[in-house]
């Protein structure tokens, strides 16, 4: 069971990467995709801060990989997040560079 959830926590961490190809390759965004990938990214972030308070707050114990995904998957989204963030303070419609 332990190499199924291992297995499970690592896939989770690169499924998005279809969705943002195909964002990445579309040239008409909708808001509300927007949105959502963009709150996918958002949850897995205050996952990574929730692990980090857990660290403090529990005996220092390090699970590597919940947080090696964790991050791996944050990387992913960061450059999407750049790029909303932007449209967003802009009023502009999201684009990402191709």
């Amino acid at each position: 069971m332990q190499i199924l959830w291992t297995v499970s926590i690592y896939l989770e961490a690169v499924a998005i990467l279809p969705q943002l190809v195909l964002l990445q390759r579309s040239s008409n965004i909708d808001n509300l995709t927007g949105t959502y990938v963009f709150l996918l990214g958002a949850y897995r972030a205050l996952y990574l801060l929730n692990w980090i308070y857990r660290f403090f707050a529990e005996l220092h114990r390090v699970r590597w990989i919940p947080w090696i995904s964790g991050l791996v998957q944050t990387t992913l989204y960061a450059d999407f997040f750049y790029y909303y963030i932007k449209s967003w303070k802009s009023r502009e419609r999201l684009k990402l560079p191709a």
